[in-house]
């Protein structure tokens, strides 16, 4: 750190406004009125000379206030005459005498240029620098002695003129309001003052050098110094006007395209390049982050009326989520930590697209800016729909001259044209009113005249919109979104050609595609309701669910930026609410793609991602027969063979396919169960409605009956049985869709049951289960609408509407009634082969689903199926996992050469695999024996279970003690006398001693009734479940486990 005066900033304070002081009583314009021109004088003069040097020698106390220190408005105070000249003597002891007397000059032509080069020499030298000092208080000085030296010393100090303006531009973008507020409140003096048109001619010299040098900064190693310079052709041209621009920048098109020229080499690629080493090097980009859209789209939303309330607390406000997902981005490749620098280059474009709109008559107007901006990208769309036709690899593409290149013009060409629309939109043009009108907004004059404010007519915002149309048309355009971003892209090309690809193509792809996405929400930022209205939303919004989801986290944030700004601007609450919305666009597009998936082999994992993360996908159900059906063709033997690498996505579509009917299916029944009372009420009314007219009838001695039924079957009645018909037929129609889809998951699943591939089978047995549930609710809801049907047929015989009759009647009859068991009748064998599976996770998961449609079904009908492929199941638990089988004499089976084997075995399973396996059989035991309505289908099997069950409970595997205890349990709740049997049999032949005596005297002794055995293999429990493997009995399992059943099962039966 500097130390003493130079490092002090009082001191440099000081120093600053002495320096002003002193300049402007040796060098003011009055004083020299003899040795300059006169013309060059301004007779009206905005600030007083003595007053400017009085507010340079109030030097502020430490205990004032910052407030209090704002330059004050000299404009109405009287001009006071200063002397020209001055004197000074001093009566010290001087050394050298030569120094004593007059410090008179004699203001001739001659002196005035000399000095004044020097002074020039010593502004231009230091105050560039100094105004972007970190210290306010200095950069305040700065502003004050700038305010005195334009004010008084501007014709004398010509040559400095242009770098106190440059200064003063500085100063006006400066961070704290004290010095940014003073500063403009000048800056606006200048232009309203007889100088202005000296101003303008001075900011038209300026602005001619600014442009010149502006990339040569922008690319240098000095940010402070281009981030200054920017700031100066940002106040430049907003002080300036629309009218400054188009005369001196879109004048022509060959003069806009050589500004954008410029713009395009700061904004480019190779500005990663400059800026400090250590900035990027200590950069890191984020590989994974947390992402509100897809938060809001994975929460179990409902979009009902009725649940409004609760989803106040995540709605959100445009302005929120401009705070928080600041639209337009930095681009990725910009110079590194340079955020307030780009700032400042895009607000400059946004002026620009601002002078666009405001003068669209002009030579170079909206569209030819469009046309511009866009011809890189209609290049690299020729490129690439050439490569296409020659059959080229991306790498030799890629590799080739120029195509590298182009990638990255198109890139920053986009760029470019974003900030230009932005500058169109209201929140730039009040990102501008808050910058520069800092003092106007705090005044009472709110109501200035701001030549930025533009009014769009009709002709002009359809010209608007029609140029935004032209420019998403062509970046949606299927070339840009081919070309490769990740290796999982290039599914058409062989793995050698994937790997030489340079990952700078991904990159530079990448980058593209990031500005693309930002693009659309800034379209959307400046359109806003027309942006749905005009057709843009449908066609952008697949598009954004699409890259939601990408692996490359940077477009997966700028989608979920972009999302959340189009649910703001478009009035939806969350980007939930968006998609439902619009789900029959995105549905569409994806049946399109689906019917070429050559072209398109992302189309699995954006249906599935976007069902998953919807979460309620059964409120566009209806929509998804189409894509289900593709899906289904996909899923068959055909369709595998041809793109192997779908299956897991498609499976994972149908996955969430199936959660949604499920979902349905089970609110289906109580739904059906109020709309069935609701018509037994009515028709319960109805009836003592025709009772008591009937008695009143009699009482009158009135014998028409038909005058009943005519009141009866009146216009108030019909239209209230004809919409409790019409639900009944649309209930109807659901329920059938809801099974039709349900039993099209299924069908399509069943096959993958059997497959090696782990993902896919899992992902299978978990739609077997979801479809297999659903069924059985849509079964349970074709009752309810028959029992609602038998009462509406009779309320409309009562009331003799007949031709009610006949419109009921009409609604086709299907086999609604029988969905479940044909679907698993198909399904079991595939159960049964999944359990031969040799991946542990898949077969632990399989006897889950087992456990769970024998539930669901009912046990009856897997009784036999129980007795014929039982043994597939419980062979799982005739071999301890701590058991090693001999190694076979025969030697290695052949294995023939097209046969694939799997890597994993039962030989060289880990033995907590296989205990979780058999922890898994148990668990199924249980569940199916302990509810009543699964219990008869082990009952073919009972007595092999069992005895299985009881010798694993018996053994001294402690990790399958407490799943046995518990499929002990269950089986005693179907048979309690055999499981007590069984235990009782292994428990009384170890235990020697303590023997219970009989309760009478008649009974026989258990020595007789259970006799101990004389081999291992002489116990019940092997005899009922045959022989098994390393389960030897140990006495502290056999006695745990008796005791505790006989506590929590057989107390009843405990002898007294």
């Amino acid at each position: 750190m500097i130390s003493g005066a130079l490092g002090n900033v009082e001191a440099y304070d000081h120093a600053i406004r002495g320096l002003a002081e002193f300049l402007m009583i040796v060098l003011q314009d009055d004083a020299n009125l003899s040795a300059i021109d006169k013309s060059k004088l301004h007779s009206n003069k905005t600030v007083s000379t003595q007053l400017v040097l009085e507010e340079l020698r109030q030097l502020r106390s430490k205990v004032q206030s910052q407030s209090d220190i704002a330059p004050k408005d000299f404009s109405d105070e009287a001009p006071k005459e200063v002397s020209a000249s001055f004197g000074f003597k001093e009566k010290g002891n001087m050394a050298f005498g030569n120094m004593m007397g007059s410090l008179n000059v004699i203001r001739t032509k001659e002196w005035i240029d000399k000095t004044s080069a020097h002074v020039n020499k010593l502004l231009c030298a230091t105050f560039p620098h100094i105004c972007v000092h970190p210290a306010k208080k200095i950069r305040q000085g700065v502003l004050a002695a700038i305010r005195g030296l334009l004010s008084n010393c501007s014709c004398t100090l010509k040559g400095s003129k242009l770098v106190l303006l440059e200064c003063l531009c500085v100063l006006v973008c400066d961070d704290f309001d004290e010095v940014s507020e003073g500063a403009q409140e000048f800056l606006e003096n200048l232009f309203s003052s007889s100088r202005k048109q000296s101003v303008e001619h001075d900011f038209a010299e300026i602005f001619r050098r600014l442009i010149e040098k502006l990339p040569q900064v922008v690319l240098g190693s000095d940010e402070l110094l281009a981030l200054s310079h920017a700031q100066q052709l940002l106040v430049l041209i907003y002080y300036s006007g629309p009218q400054f621009v188009l005369d001196h920048l879109l004048g022509s098109p060959v003069a806009a395209a050589r500004f954008f020229d410029t713009f395009a080499v700061c904004l480019g690629q190779n500005s990663v390049f400059a800026g400090s080493l250590d900035k990027l090097i200590l950069t890191k980009r984020t590989s994974m982050g947390y992402l509100q859209s897809v938060t809001e789209l994975k929460a179990n939303v409902t979009f009902t009326n009725q649940d409004d309330a609760q989803n106040k607390n995540i709605q959100y406000s445009l302005d929120g989520v401009q705070r928080e997902y600041e639209l337009p981005r930095m681009p990725p490749w910009f110079r590194t930590g340079s955020q307030k620098l780009y700032q400042t280059l895009a607000k400059i474009l946004r002026l620009v697209g601002l002078s666009i709109l405001k003068g669209l008559k002009s030579a170079a107007g909206l569209t030819v800016i469009t046309d511009i901006q866009l011809g890189p990208l209609r290049n690299l769309v020729s490129e690439v729909r050439r490569k296409e036709y020659s059959k080229e690899t991306w790498q030799s593409w890629y590799t080739r001259t120029g195509s590298g290149q182009l990638l990255r013009q198109a890139s920053t060409s986009a760029c470019i044209l974003n900030e230009i629309i932005f500058g169109i939109s209201d929140q730039s043009i009040d990102v501008f009113t808050r910058m520069f009108r800092k003092h106007m907004l705090k005044g009472d004059d709110k109501q200035e005249n701001n030549c930025w404010k533009v009014c769009l007519d009709k002709a002009t915002r359809n010209h608007l919109i029609d140029c935004i149309g032209t420019v998403l048309h062509e970046y949606q355009s299927p070339e840009v979104w081919d070309i490769p971003i990740e290796h999982k892209n290039l599914i058409l090309q062989s793995d050698d050609e994937a790997e030489e690809i340079s990952l700078h193509l991904f990159n530079d792809a990448s980058m593209l595609h990031q500005v693309i996405i930002e693009g659309i929400g800034i379209f959307n930022l400046c359109l806003k309701q027309e942006f749905a209205t005009s057709g843009y939303l449908h066609s952008s919004l697949y598009l954004l669910l699409e890259n939601l989801i990408h692996s490359n986290y940077q477009i997966r944030s700028a989608t979920d930026a972009v999302l959340r700004v189009i649910s703001a601007t478009s009035g939806y609450p969350t980007v939930g609410h968006l998609v439902v919305a619009n789900s029959d666009y995105v549905i569409d597009s994806l049946c399109r793609q689906l019917r070429h998936l050559d072209l398109n082999p992302h189309v699995p994992n954006v249906l599935a991602a976007m069902l998953g993360y919807i979460r309620v996908a059964h409120k566009i159900l209806p929509l998804l027969e189409e894509p289900m059906r593709a899906v289904s063709q996909e899923l068959e033997i055909l369709g595998r063979h041809q793109h192997p690498n779908l299956t897991v996505p498609f499976l994972k579509a149908v996955s969430e396919i199936s959660k949604a009917t499920k979902h349905e299916a089970f609110s289906m029944p109580s739904k059906l169960a109020s709309f069935s009372r609701h018509i037994k009420s009515k028709m319960a009314d109805m009836e003592k409605k025709l009772e008591e007219n009937l008695r009143k009838s009699s009482m009158s001695h009135c014998n028409d009956v038909s005058d009943i039924s005519a009141m009866e079957s009146d216009d108030k009645y019909d239209e209230q049985w004809e919409d409790v018909v019409f639900k009944l037929k649309d209930s109807k129609r659901y329920r059938r869709t809801v099974g039709s889809i349900a039993s099209s998951c299924l069908t399509a699943a069943t096959p993958i049951l059997s497959s090696c591939k782990e993902s896919a089978c899992l992902l299978a047995l978990e739609i077997i289960e979801d479809g297999t549930a659903a069924l059985e609710k849509v079964e349970e809801a074709y009752k309810l609408e028959r029992e609602s049907e038998e009462t509406l047929l009779q309320a409309i015989q009562l009331c003799s509407l007949y031709h009610l009759q006949d419109t009921l009647n009409a609604v086709e009859e299907g086999n609604d009634e029988n969905r479940l068991l044909p679907a698993m009748n198909k399904i079991w064998p595939f159960l049964v082969v999944c359990v031969q599976h040799k991946n542990q996770v898949a077969v632990k998961r399989c006897l889950g689903v087992v456990s769970s449609v024998v539930q669901i079904c009912g046990g009856d009908f897997f009784s036999r199926r129980f007795y014929k492929d039982g043994s597939n199941f419980w062979k799982l638990l005739t071999t301890s996992p701590f058991y090693k089988k001999p190694i076979s004499k025969e030697g290695p089976h052949l294995k023939l050469p097209y046969r694939s084997t799997s890597v994993s075995s039962e030989d060289s399973m880990a033995e907590s695999s296989s205990i979780k396996i058999q922890v898994a059989v148990l668990n199924m035991i249980a569940d199916l024996s302990a509810n009543k309505r699964s219990a008869s289908s082990l009952e073919a099997v009972f007595k092999r279970v069992s005895g299985l069950v009881v010798g694993i409970a018996c053994s001294g595997v402690i990790g399958l003690r407490d799943a046995a205890v518990n499929a002990l349990k269950g089986l005693a709740s179907m048979d309690s006398d055999l499981i007590w049997v069984l235990l009782a049999d292994v428990y009384y032949s170890l235990k020697k001693k303590e023997m219970p005596l009989p309760p009478t005297s008649d009974l026989p002794e258990i020595g007789q009734i259970l006799p101990p055995p004389l081999t291992p293999k002489g116990y019940l429990y092997v005899q009922y479940g045959g022989q098994s493997y390393g389960f030897t009995i140990d006495f502290s399992s056999v006695e745990f486990v008796f005791k505790k059943l006989q506590s929590e099962v057989f107390r009843w039966q405990t002898c007294s």
